[in-house]
């Protein structure tokens, strides 16, 4: 059974457990929509204890560099783990999303405590490739 309710302009969602918080079709946050994600995210976590909270990020094609450090710093302090809906192509490609997110056999992606993959070593791989095609 899934249970409806509102925080401010965000909907949450809660089926079987999981808290999903929409805040509508915004393509773009701004300061102001990542202040209100952390008050609706320190009032779940600290006042009613949520565990796993889900976030939608399907209309979003930018977001603030301190999202992901937000959600990461949350993960560490009280164990809470985060997912994501499927973002848009422009925020799958930033490296944070990249390097800490996996998809799930759900759809979700989930945030992980380590990265998934190394970037530095992927990107000197190709790069690699490129010097030596032009020597």
């Amino acid at each position: 059974m899934t249970v409806q309710r509102r925080f401010k302009r965000m909907l949450i969602d809660v089926t079987d457990g999981l808290h999903l918080l929409q805040m509508g079709e915004m393509e773009i946050w701004d300061g102001a929509d990542l202040a209100l994600l952390r008050e609706g995210l320190f009032r779940l976590i600290e006042g009613e204890g949520c565990e796993s909270i889900a976030i939608d990020m399907r209309y979003v094609k930018y977001i603030p560099s301190g999202f992901f450090g937000m959600l990461f710093d949350w993960q560490e302090k009280r164990g809470t783990q985060f997912a994501l809906t499927p973002p848009q192509p422009n925020v799958q490609r930033m490296l944070w999303f990249r390097q800490f997110f996996k998809l799930t056999a759900e759809g979700l992606y989930e945030m992980q405590r380590e990265p998934t993959e190394s970037i530095m070593a992927a990107e000197q791989t190709s790069e690699g490739c490129l010097s030596s095609q032009t020597a």
